[in-house]
């Protein structure tokens, strides 16, 4: 994870006691938690959780999830001597049940979910856009080897993968590429003029990044593509197809609420109401 307020730091104290209480198996693992400049540090998170400062010499010009994409890079690097599965979860994540296919076995080299709306996707059955055809003349990538399907509006795009939590393997340096890429691109002026001049694709450019870095770098059937219960937009409920929808909190195994108003939007029962009270979460 990354903080980069006070604010950010009980967020990630949330989702650290929520893997605590309901990871299962992986409950026990340890956590990083990587502070910004605005993060004070002096948050106490219990047993197993490391705070390490974000480096100025790491950082890259102020553009939306800048701090995400440098934390995964220098999360990489440090677990690649030591760990198999390294994954990154965004602080409107709560896990609710064991999160088993973070901890993936020898299978697999990347866990992912596709993306809940198609938004700046790139349609498959579409020649790639400008934005879509440059990220692949950078990779040299002349064609998909698949397709993924979006999770609520249900259209087939070129691989396009959710960021709100992933699990790679840091052996395959995927975090690094990102970082090097994304710094690219957005010191890129002519890039960014023809491709990013408005909002959702500066937005959404990590994660598209991300996504075709996945497909440049991994086979196929390396990849754990994630069931719904991972990743479940909560703040996205109401636009769900009835038959992927869950009906409560507790059917999930991490759910994103974006905004915790978006808790009301789904049954909770006990013991998980009681939790969520004792930990501050208005309902």
């Amino acid at each position: 994870m990354a903080a980069c307020s006070e604010e950010e730091q009980r967020q990630a104290g949330l989702v650290i006691d929520s893997l605590r209480a309901f990871g299962g198996d992986l409950s026990e693992d340890p956590v990083w938690i990587y502070l910004g400049e605005g993060a004070p540090g002096t948050a106490a998170f219990g047993g197993n959780t490391q705070t390490i400062p974000l480096t100025k010499e790491a950082s890259v010009p102020t553009y939306p999830a800048g701090v995400k994409v440098l934390a995964c890079a220098a999360a990489e690097e440090k677990a690649e001597a030591e760990f198999r599965s390294l994954t990154w979860l965004n602080l409107d994540c709560v896990i609710l049940q064991p999160p088993l296919l973070y901890g993936f076995s020898s299978a697999w080299d990347a866990a992912v979910r596709p993306v809940h709306i198609r938004n700046i996707g790139s349609p498959a059955a579409e020649p790639p856009d400008e934005f879509w055809s440059s990220l692949y003349r950078y990779l040299e990538i002349d064609h998909h080897c698949f397709t993924v399907e979006s999770f609520v509006d249900r259209q087939v795009l070129r691989p396009y993968f959710n960021t709100h939590s992933f699990t790679i393997d840091p052996a395959e340096r995927i975090c690094r590429a990102w970082l090097d890429m994304f710094r690219a691109l957005i010191l890129d002026s002519d890039f960014q003029q023809k491709c990013c001049s408005d909002l959702p694709h500066r937005i959404f450019l990590h994660q598209a990044i991300f996504s075709t870095l996945v497909m440049k770098k991994l086979e196929h059937d390396r990849i754990q593509i994630l069931p719904p219960d991972y990743n479940y937009p909560l703040h996205l409920q109401d636009q769900i197809p009835a038959q992927q929808r869950r009906a409560y909190l507790d059917q999930l195994t991490c759910a994103v609420y974006e905004e915790t108003d978006n808790l009301r939007k789904i049954g909770i029962r006990e013991p998980l109401l009681t939790w969520l009270l004792q930990h501050a979460i208005q309902i």
